[in-house]
């Protein structure tokens, strides 16, 4: 499992125009699911995810000090399965350790379900639909995090 993390002061995901999700401080998941993964890679993605220490502190601003649980923020979580797009090889991509659709799906919603267990506000995308996804990044502040199964 794949999860791009960046901090955001906004972000929203629009699917034909219409807004479908829409935050505000907070953390932008783009996730992608390999084919191995599991409800353990879901557990610790979360966990890390709702716990990772990259807010300032309010005193200290150039701190990472606070997760986006200490400061009450809100997630937008997008589905992207070209996070394990493999380019090593040829002109085009390889998406043969990406999650087929079915399966990739389960996962996601899984991994959004675990996440709203959190009691913050989290609002997300159209699984497998064409997306602009507007992000107003913080500082920038963006990180890969990655999970393999076992």
């Amino acid at each position: 499992m794949r999860v791009v993390i960046q901090r955001v002061t906004s972000s929203q995901v629009e699917v034909e125009g219409e807004v479908v999700g829409k935050i505000g401080r907070g953390l932008n998941l783009l996730v992608g699911m390999s084919s191995n993964d599991t409800e353990a890679e879901l557990d610790w993605m979360v966990r890390k995810c709702l716990e990772l220490r990259i807010f300032p502190d309010g005193e200290n601003g150039d701190r990472f000090s606070k997760s986006v649980q200490e400061i009450n923020g809100e997630l937008l979580v997008i589905s992207q399965f070209t996070l394990y797009g493999d380019c090593r090889k040829g002109r085009r991509p390889s998406f043969d350790k990406s999650a087929a659709p079915q399966p990739a799906k389960e996962l996601y919603d899984r991994f959004v379900e675990k996440l709203c267990q959190s009691g913050l506000k989290v609002e997300t995308g159209i699984f497998g639909a064409m997306m602009n996804v507007l992000i107003v990044n913080d500082g920038p502040v963006t990180l890969l995090l990655e999970k393999e199964s076992g």
